[in-house]
């Protein structure tokens, strides 16, 4: 496996235009109104009703539709995606474009290039992964995609260059002075702007720049496994063998990188201390949220640290026994890996003290910070708050090939769902 960053000439990422599948304006209430989170970010009940309220055309229709059997759901999708298309509430541009996409807020500047981009396995090295997948979500992907023939909502890769204004990047910036196709504020206060990029020359600009360089997967795990299993299904040569991404260049335009929490279904607070009770220091935090936050930062400045939540209370978890780490984490993988949080959490903690199946009656996986304690509290349950892990960390075991426990991380800004979606029967 290449572990450099670049690949050589021809090597590297394949990325190709496509005619993108987006909203008519005139035909919905508003362009914020239709799009929508990833679909995993998508959790709570309440948060998908307020989608859908908003506007009868929101893509979260597509991306999480409502039926009582999964394929119900799927069937739904597709069914919905065709009509939309037939009445002109979606519609595909006219020619193969490559977009540039931007997201802004006060403090963030996000851009990158949107197109089909050319498969590849792991072991090639171009595009590496560095979290494992649940084989439930990936089937569930994989039906919906099968269905709709549709990929709903890029992916977020990114990939490093040399930090100049050259490639990819000079073509970004010099779209990015012309008219976009559409501009947009979603509700979170992020703006969104999308350019077309059409001419041959900026094209070809930006597909050299690229071949050149290998990307690590920063949000859509699971999408990217389903490319894959579903181009298996396809032997011919065609569109199945391309994938819809994000693609950011981080030395340009760096990104966060934030936590994922669990919520433990079964398992209340009390018992959860109690099992860690001689294994791990358990301290009680003040409140509020934010300054427990503050004070498992600072305890995880020095090592592994949780912060438990469920009963009403903050619960800071550190300095692990040393001798459950030497009993429980496996010792053929890399240090850094072993000493991850995630990996401290599901090897120990979740496979050996508490013995929680990782399975979705068991574990919820959950990005927002105070949506995670307000169900622990709601329904006796334990929330075990993560702290976020450096991306260099994140590509430095990327490129040796070791995949992190499953959603150990967070990169965003995400990019918003709806705003260019890809056809598989377009290509």
């Amino acid at each position: 496996m290449n572990t450099s960053g670049t690949a050589g000439p021809g090597q590297g990422l394949r990325l190709l235009p496509f005619r993108g599948l987006r909203y008519v304006p005139e035909r919905v209430g508003s362009l914020a109104a239709v799009t929508s989170p990833p679909y995993d970010v998508v959790v709570r009940p309440d948060g998908l009703h307020h989608l859908e309220s908003a506007d009868p055309h929101n893509i979260v229709r597509l991306i999480l539709p409502q039926a009582d059997t999964a394929a119900a759901r799927h069937t739904q999708a597709a069914e919905t995606l065709n009509r939309w298309l037939a009445e002109g509430i979606l519609a595909p541009d006219p020619e193969p474009t490559l977009y540039v996409y931007e997201q802004r807020n006060a403090g963030i500047l996000q851009r990158g290039i949107v197109g089909a981009l050319a498969l590849s396995a792991p072991a090639d090295g171009i595009v590496l992964p560095h979290e494992d997948v649940m084989a439930h979500v990936v089937e569930d992907r994989a039906n919906l995609m099968r269905t709709t023939a549709a990929h709903l909502e890029p992916l977020l890769l990114t990939y490093r260059s040399e930090g100049h204004p050259t490639g990819a990047t000079a073509v970004i910036e010099r779209t990015i002075h012309r008219t976009p196709l559409l501009a947009t504020t979603t509700e979170d206060g992020y703006s969104h702007r999308l350019w077309g990029v059409t001419h041959p020359a900026d094209r070809a600009e930006i597909v050299a720049d690229l071949a050149n360089h290998q990307a690590l997967i920063a949000d859509g795990h699971h999408r990217w496994a389903t490319y894959l299993r579903l181009q298996q299904e396809h032997t011919a040569p065609g569109p199945w063998d391309f994938g819809l991404v994000l693609l950011v260049d981080t030395a340009r335009y760096p990104l966060r990188v934030r936590a994922i929490h669990r919520l433990l279904h079964r398992l209340p607070v009390a018992d959860a201390l109690a099992a860690l009770n001689g294994l791990f220091r358990i301290r009680d935090i003040e409140g509020p949220l934010s300054q427990a936050l503050d004070a498992h930062a600072e305890a995880a400045a020095e090592g592994n640290a949780f912060l438990l939540a469920g009963d009403g209370g903050f619960h800071l978890v550190d300095r692990p026994d040393v001798d459950l780490l030497s009993r429980t984490i496996p010792a053929d993988r890399p240090t850094a890996w072993q000493t991850l949080d995630a990996t401290v959490l599901h090897a120990a903690l979740l496979d050996h003290v508490w013995q929680i199946p990782d399975a979705p009656e068991h574990i919820a996986y959950i990005h927002d910070t105070a949506a995670v304690v307000e169900q622990a509290e709601r329904h006796n349950a334990t929330a075990v708050l993560m702290h976020p892990v450096r991306e260099e960390i994140v590509r430095d075991l990327a490129r040796q090939g070791v995949t992190m426990p499953r959603k150990s991380t967070s990169f965003g800004p995400k990019p918003a769902t709806g705003l260019v979606l890809r056809s598989l029967t377009l290509d």
